[in-house]
């Protein structure tokens, strides 16, 4: 008796010490969440050393054990890539309408343990916060499908269109051979195919005292393309140098670059963000959002909202020097010098035209400029009341008066090839951050508890919605 008083006391222990941060003790839906979620975050999934073979199949499991048959999941690797591989499930509705797709990368990049405060493979939660690699970007998004997978499954829930679960592999790697949305789409299309797909993207902001500002749903990306640079020359001897040398060569073109910008451009989606955050902004910055719609834009304005980057990437295409490698030896002139250049493009942009900007900015031709990979457009999807209407509708449910605001993703995700293929892609996460964000692809990056956890009811409030 005194064993099982115990335990109990344990158990209950446990679930207080999880909702640190959050106001109540777990309920039995987030309590499986949680664990769902601890299991995908401590699969090391990243290039280097990770397995997403691996995170599929115990995705694959939970789901099994929570009542789907070996016939509705498949965990499909590609043949020359045994740790790439990919998880698809289906929960079969009505068949009224074309399925809904529910997106999510298990791939997660890069994370040394000596450069973490926390082992990066090991998810803790301290002082309200989930923390690991991979805690938002994007294990968060996929354990809260897969958990709410299992709990309609479960409820017996039959939705007028089957809703399908794909969990891919090396969504955080431009260009790879494994990207698993490609793959799926190549050689699976039936699996996949629907009439829209949920995916990582956008995301709701808080002020400092934690009160959501705005709800954002992400309507098309930037064009991800990288360019490398390289000068040559014949080098020499260190003692007799030279002004024709390949390092100051590269320098001056990428020094160059450095104080330049691309032209200022709006879309329809990114004027939307500028007017309805303008309209929660007080003082300057909400005077500059809507000085720099006006024709033409107030210089004084741009200039200001240049120096904020995550604003600056929404107006225009960016280009920024991501790595350099020059010389052979310390005593010899440089016989070769490279450098690399990543660009993110705005969609009414062509490749063509951002390479024959780059041309004029270095206005050197001994810059080689090649294009590593093939850049991959990205169409936004129509903001139809199809999705904004019960979007809407549980965000007021959960977060009573905050907008639902449009934004670009300034960054690159597996949607652009699904948006390609005729599948408009949404980014709708749920998940709540303040203005340092989870630091992903950073160092300890992390998510509010209470983020967590209302981004999975979020989540399935809404694939409820939209299969009823």
């Amino acid at each position: 008796m005194k064993k099982s008083l115990l335990r109990a006391a344990l158990v209950l222990a446990s679930l207080l010490v999880s909702s640190i941060g959050y106001s109540q003790p777990l309920t039995p839906q987030q309590q499986q969440m949680r664990e769902i979620y601890q299991e995908l975050v401590e699969i090391n999934t990243t290039d280097s050393a990770g397995d997403t073979t691996r995170a599929a199949r115990a995705m694959a499991a939970r789901l099994k054990a929570g009542g789907y048959s070996d016939a509705d999941m498949q965990v499909i690797v590609p043949p020359d890539g045994p740790k790439k591989g990919n998880l698809v499930a289906r929960l079969k509705g009505s068949g009224g309408k074309k399925p809904l797709l529910l997106l999510a990368h298990l791939d997660v990049v890069e994370a040394k343990r000596e450069d973490w405060e926390r082992d990066p493979f090991k998810l803790v939660e301290e002082n309200g916060f989930f923390h690991a690699r991979g805690a938002s970007d994007d294990k968060a998004m996929a354990a809260a499908f897969v958990a709410n997978m299992v709990r309609m499954k479960r409820e017996g829930f039959v939705a007028n269109r089957d809703i399908i679960l794909a969990l891919t592999a090396d969504e955080e790697i431009i260009p790879s051979k494994f990207s698993g949305v490609e793959y799926l789409l190549k050689n699976h299309r039936n699996l996949i195919d629907a009439a829209l797909a949920l995916n990582e993207g956008g995301s709701g902001l808080l002020d400092n005292n934690g009160k959501p500002l705005l709800f954002g749903i992400q309507a098309g990306e930037k064009v991800f393309q990288t360019f490398r640079l390289e000068v040559t020359n014949t080098g020499g001897h260190s003692a007799r140098p030279s002004k024709d040398n390949a390092i100051y060569h590269l320098a001056d073109g990428i020094s160059k670059l450095a104080k330049f910008d691309f032209p200022f451009k709006v879309n329809e989606v990114t004027r939307s963000y500028m007017e309805r955050t303008a309209a929660l902004e007080t003082g300057q910055l909400a005077a500059d959002k809507k000085a720099i719609l006006q024709q033409p834009p107030d210089a004084q304005a741009l200039a200001r909202i240049n120096d904020i980057p995550a604003l600056n990437a929404m107006v225009r295409t960016t280009c920024v020097a991501t790595m350099l490698d020059a010389g052979h030896a310390t005593n010899a002139l440089p016989q070769r010098a490279r450098a690399v250049v990543n660009c993110r493009i705005l969609p009414n942009e062509t490749v063509d035209e951002i390479e024959a900007t780059l041309v004029r900015v270095f206005a050197n031709d001994k810059i080689r400029i090649t294009r590593d990979g093939v850049a991959v457009p990205s169409p936004a999807p129509p903001l139809s009341p199809e999705i904004m209407r019960p979007v809407e509708e549980v965000t007021a449910q959960m977060w009573p008066g905050t907008p639902v605001v449009p934004t670009m993703l300034v960054a690159a995700t597996d949607g652009r090839f699904l948006n390609n293929a005729g599948i408009p892609t949404y980014g709708i996460t749920g998940q709540f951050h303040d203005i340092a964000g989870s630091n992903a692809h950073g160092l300890n990056e992390r998510i509010r508890v209470k983020s967590l956890y209302d981004a999975h009811e979020f989540l399935y409030r809404l694939v409820k919605a939209l299969g009823s």
